[in-house]
């Protein structure tokens, strides 16, 4: 038989030898089987923790842009002007067709001063007062727990109502699962409670310091009456969404260009995206990845070593029976490719064995730790297609030596 019609018989060849020696081809699999298992685990973690830091940075909406008036002056013989730079006129010049890559835009106005005084009754939170715009909760990746969002006549007409996080809820309203309706203060002015913001989590960026406090401890009123409290129409700064996170760039610049060109440089302004946290995430996570991928893989070249000095002692134990094969006519490729196939065999096995070990871990972790630990497709592929070359690199020397025997000597030697 020629070609691939051979294989079927070389597979049943290869698992009738390694039955024949199963406690070594048993130890060379455990070998392959731990490597694998240390590349997956390594894998399935930096999968695992990029997932769960991206539905982090999912919280603060993945294509957010801010732009605020830079309060650092380079030049300093200029004549520095207060203010934030930002007011009701520029709002609505930046939302025309002068910025194509944006497609929400909200204010975002914080009370001057000290913080005001939030209470219901005698209880009192220090909860972060926000005035923001109807489309603040799409930009900010928010929902709705109960209750609803700002009405465009309420913001229009000032109107005193207001969206809590939980944890407002929880200081102010303890034991109510439905605030709404309820009336709350900030700073002696009466608000009515509209809605509940559903709970985020932050965790893993307050643990770095980079969650800018507890997002579940804030109120949000509409724009101008945080801007009647401060007695003025400038808005700290803008919060808009791109069209798309690869624009959110694009967006930041058109902002700042149009800011810029209306006060002629008088102001000099500053942005941030989320889409640079996250090319940040991917460089830094990408890059512990290949370390420890790297370093995983040290146990996987020891199990291919094993390997090879198995099939090594296989071919040497085996040299009668290739004699034989190669006196009746064995082509040397056929003889070349049973111990390859035998080879790539012994570490698909232990290839297969590993990533099951790979996926109990990650299950085992999940379990403790919460996070998303779960392997991507492309890390199993990957690893199932290292066992195969693993196989090939391991079996070829000690194949080939097998092929390059004569007869002859193969008899007598035997």
């Amino acid at each position: 038989m020629k070609g691939w019609r051979i294989l079927p018989d070389l597979f049943i060849e290869a698992r009738l030898a390694m039955l024949a020696n199963w406690g070594r081809s048993m130890l060379s699999m455990i070998g392959i089987a731990v490597g694998i298992a240390a590349v997956m685990t390594v894998d399935t973690v930096s999968t695992g923790g990029k997932a769960f830091v991206m539905q982090e940075l999912e919280t603060f909406g993945l294509k957010s842009v801010w732009v605020y008036r830079a309060q650092s002056n380079k030049d300093p013989h200029k004549r520095t002007r207060t203010g934030t730079g930002i007011n009701n006129n520029d709002l609505i010049a930046v939302q025309g067709d002068c910025c194509p890559s944006v497609s929400l835009i909200s204010p975002i106005v914080t009370p001057r001063g000290q913080a005001p005084i939030v209470q219901a009754g005698n209880r009192y939170s220090n909860a972060q007062v926000s005035g923001v715009n109807r489309d603040y909760l799409t930009i900010n990746n928010d929902q709705l727990r109960i209750g609803r969002g700002l009405r465009e006549i309420e913001i229009r007409n000032r109107r005193p109502v207001a969206m809590i996080g939980e944890t407002v809820a929880s200081d102010l309203f303890p034991g109510i699962a439905n605030p709404l309706g309820r009336a709350l203060r900030i700073s002696g002015r009466e608000y009515q409670v509209i809605g509940v913001l559903r709970a985020k989590s932050r965790d893993l960026l307050a643990s770095i310091g980079s969650a800018g406090g507890d997002v579940n401890n804030r109120i949000l009123v509409s724009y101008p009456l945080v801007q009647a409290l401060n007695g003025s129409n400038d808005v700290n700064y803008i919060q808009a969404e791109a069209s798309t996170v690869e624009s959110a760039e694009a967006a930041a610049s058109q902002l700042k260009g149009v800011l810029s060109r209306r006060y002629q440089g008088v102001f000099e302004y500053e942005s941030g995206t989320l889409a640079s946290y996250i090319r940040t995430t991917d460089n830094i996570l990408g890059g512990v990845t290949i370390v420890g991928i790297i370093a995983a893989s040290s146990a996987l070249i020891v199990g291919a070593i094993g390997v090879a000095g198995i099939m090594s002692t296989a071919v040497a134990e085996r040299t009668r029976e290739i004699g034989i094969r190669a006196a009746i006519g064995a082509h040397r490729s056929h003889i070349m490719i049973q111990f390859i196939v035998e080879s790539v065999l012994i570490c698909l096995i232990g290839g297969l064995a590993g990533l099951a070990i790979g996926m109990l871990i990650g299950v085992v972790l999940n379990f403790f730790t919460g996070f998303p630990l779960f392997p991507g497709v492309l890390g199993v592929s990957i690893a199932l297609c290292v066992s195969i070359l693993v196989g090939l690199v391991a079996g070829y020397l000690p194949a080939r030596r097998a092929a390059q025997m004569k007869p002859v000597d193969a008899l007598r030697d035997s």
